[in-house]
């Protein structure tokens, strides 16, 4: 059984959203952009290692074919599928057994924590999550803060609020842009509310205000700033 940690009662005030209803809001908002980052990971990560090495090079183009299929479950939402394949099409699990030393082998793990992460499977969310290597180059490093703020969502639905946070604030650290980062901060204040910690939640809302304005989370985040000060 999960240790549930921090489990604070929410104050009637404060509206703290679900981590996975966030999470799907995020995608679907967001969801033309990210696929673009994802198709550009495969192809400059790919395409360098099929430059370095010839053996690589091969593997990493037959592992982003089978990464196709894969890819068309996931945005049907057929996660199941996506994880295990049909019987013809091969799933993200059986791409990471056969091609995880290649950058779409990679990516697979990432795919697969988010799959068991909408099927309610955190632990398996979470294993998989840990086990993706953070990639390099600027679109690499967007996946790098979602797979680390995807996890802390893991975490937040298994009760582990200390943890969750922890990651939201790494997936910030990871890198500081427009898109994931004031998500994750506002994300992060929101935790901290939960957990009562109103200095903590009022610096990561200041920061949102501050430092990306123009953003979604940017828009109203003078409510969330209001509801910790009247605590303070």
């Amino acid at each position: 059984m999960v240790q549930k940690k921090h489990q604070v009662k929410a104050d009637p005030e404060v509206v703290i959203e679900s981590a996975i209803g966030r999470t799907e809001m995020f995608i679907r908002e967001n969801g033309k952009l990210l696929l673009g980052i994802l198709a550009a990971v495969v192809i400059v990560v790919g395409g360098f290692f099929a430059y370095k090495y010839l053996y690589v090079g091969p593997r990493q183009e037959k592992a982003a074919t089978a990464m196709f299929q894969a890819q068309n479950y996931f945005a049907a939402d057929s996660f199941e599928l996506a994880l295990n394949g049909d019987g013809n099409a091969q799933g993200f699990l059986q791409i990471v057994d056969k091609y995880g030393s290649t950058p779409s082998g990679n990516l697979a793990r990432h795919y697969a924590g988010q799959c068991y992460l909408r099927l309610g499977q955190y632990q398996e969310a979470v294993k998989y999550f840990d086990r993706y290597k953070d990639a390099k180059g600027i679109p690499a490093q967007l996946i790098n803060a979602m797979n680390a703020g995807l996890t802390g969502d893991a975490y937040i639905q298994m009760g582990d609020l200390e943890k969750g946070v922890k990651m939201y604030e790494k997936a910030v650290s990871i890198n500081d842009n427009q898109v994931t980062a004031p998500y994750y901060s506002r994300k992060a204040g929101q935790v901290y509310q939960q957990m009562g910690d109103y200095g903590k939640a009022l610096e990561w809302y200041r920061k949102v205000k501050n430092e990306y304005p123009g953003t979604m989370e940017w828009r109203d985040i003078d409510k969330y700033i209001g509801q910790v000060e009247q605590k303070l």
